[in-house]
């Protein structure tokens, strides 16, 4: 889905899935252990709740979704909380018209949304803003999960064929996502992916 119209009409009537009320665990332990540092951007933020635990521990960040209704809902968020976080309707398929780069990059819940093509083009979008040695964690959903619904299953193997060039696969670990369908969680992937300094030359 890469139309605004389709991507809204998930935050209409009751939360989608992926809209818990609160952040991923698994971001909060990146955090925790200083995964996140200067600048970040939140590629896909939904209505912010990520984005909002990571300003409040004083970073400066950027939430960006292709949902309009999504990021009303984010600023409503950090207004209601008093949370320095800043939200931008964006297509993450052209993070460059945001004019801005970034040291650390967060993408939870959206890599899985792409086909092969536009796979393609978000790993070259998040290029064009993710600073040399910046580093972009990624959430996915793991070819381990079982339920028969929900988005695209990804495999380790496709995270470093997708990252293979201009990037540095760091690590790929198992963990869980938290939905609404979930009792235990749904089977990821976190990626920790660094942006060769190279690019930079």
């Amino acid at each position: 889905m890469n139309d605004a119209r389709a991507w809204d009409s998930g935050y209409r009537g009751a939360p989608p899935p992926w809209d818990i009320g609160a952040p991923q665990p698994p971001v909060l332990r990146i955090a925790e252990r200083g995964g996140f540092r200067g600048d970040v951007i939140d590629a896909g933020c939904g209505t912010g709740e990520n984005t909002l635990a990571l300003a409040a521990r004083g970073l400066s960040v950027l939430g960006v979704d292709w949902a309009p209704l999504a990021i009303d809902r984010a600023r409503d968020k950090a207004a209601e909380r008093g949370v320095a976080a800043e939200f931008v309707v964006g297509d993450a398929l052209a993070l460059e018209a945001l004019g801005r780069s970034f040291d650390s990059a967060l993408d939870c819940g959206l890599f899985h949304t792409f086909d092969d093509v536009g796979r393609g083009r978000y790993v070259e979008s998040l290029a064009r803003v993710v600073r040399p040695a910046g580093v972009l964690h990624i959430l996915c959903f793991s070819d381990r999960e079982p339920w028969d619904g929900g988005p695209r299953r990804v495999t380790q193997d496709e995270l470093r064929e997708a990252f293979a060039e201009g990037w540095r696969v760091l690590a790929i670990e198992a963990d869980r996502f938290a939905t609404l369908r979930h009792a235990e969680g749904a089977h990821a992937w976190h990626a920790t992916i660094e942006r060769s300094v190279a690019a930079g030359a």
